[in-house]
């Protein structure tokens, strides 16, 4: 199959970057690696760059990352951002749908097409699960903005696959290993580059820990990663303050992947 896309930029946050998906070294994998592995299988001269850094809120990301994206030329662009903000008391989504949709606007004006995705439904997660009215008014938005700019969007809340605890990582914020690839193999089912329903397949059956064990592991959750990011939040840090973009540049995955990962 002759691939439409010659060129990816990946802009976002750490769920771009590829927390918690270890890769050589200190680096992080993740669902846009991944993808971008799949598209260059039948290009080899494929390029991509990945701008993400853990932490960025939406504005930063338009304000830092967009620009950038659009001065590459790139053919595709993927784009997620504002789930810390919507972890932010008070944040709305309104607001935050407004500034998404003007870089959805720059991005589709420069000749980029793009891939934007929904938010996670945080149903299955204690704490988060109060914010689910929330994500959900911000995940209507953005399929309004896809349909106005013809974007392709990766619906992660329709994703029950990722319902399932193996899909996240011991913070229960960030993918697993196995989670981003199923984003992967989605996304690349939303570009046309797969259609065999992967990313759907069901997870080996898991006896369930009781109600007592359950328990103590969110007690065990929310001290040692929910008390931390609220710390962070009072204090205005960012996990991501001071971190480079793992690809800075576009280009050919090959040479990327050497120059990052050695």
């Amino acid at each position: 199959m002759l691939l439409r896309w010659n060129s990816l930029v990946s802009l976002g946050d750490s769920f771009t970057e590829g927390m918690d998906d270890p890769g050589p070294g200190d680096t992080y994998v993740g669902w846009a690696d991944r993808l971008a592995a799949m598209m260059a299988e039948t290009a080899p001269e494929f390029r991509y760059a990945n701008f993400a850094i853990r932490g960025k809120m939406l504005q930063e990301i338009v304000d830092e990352q967009v620009p950038l994206a659009i001065s590459l030329e790139p053919d595709l662009v993927t784009f997620c951002g504002g789930g810390n903000d919507i972890l932010v008391p008070n944040s709305d989504p309104d607001a935050l749908a407004e500034v998404y949709e003007v870089a959805v606007a720059d991005l589709r004006a420069a000749g980029c097409d793009v891939v934007i995705f929904t938010g996670f439904d945080t149903r299955a997660t204690p704490l988060l699960r109060s914010l689910r009215g929330k994500v959900a008014i911000y995940n209507t938005h953005l399929w309004s903005i896809a349909e106005r700019y013809h974007c392709r969007m990766v619906d992660l809340w329709s994703m029950h696959v990722l319902h399932d605890r193996r899909a996240w990582s011991e913070d229960r914020l960030h993918l697993s290993p196995e989670g981003h690839q199923r984003v992967a193999l989605k996304a690349a089912e939303v570009l046309g580059l797969a259609d065999d329903d992967a990313w759907n397949e069901p997870w080996p059956t898991l006896e369930q820990a009781d109600w007592v064990t359950q328990r103590k592991a969110d007690l065990k959750w929310a001290r040692e990663h929910v008390v931390p990011w609220i710390g962070r939040q009072l204090r205005g840090e960012s996990m991501g303050d001071g971190l480079a973009p793992k690809r800075p540049e576009l280009l050919p995955l090959a040479r990327c992947t050497e120059e990052n990962y050695q």
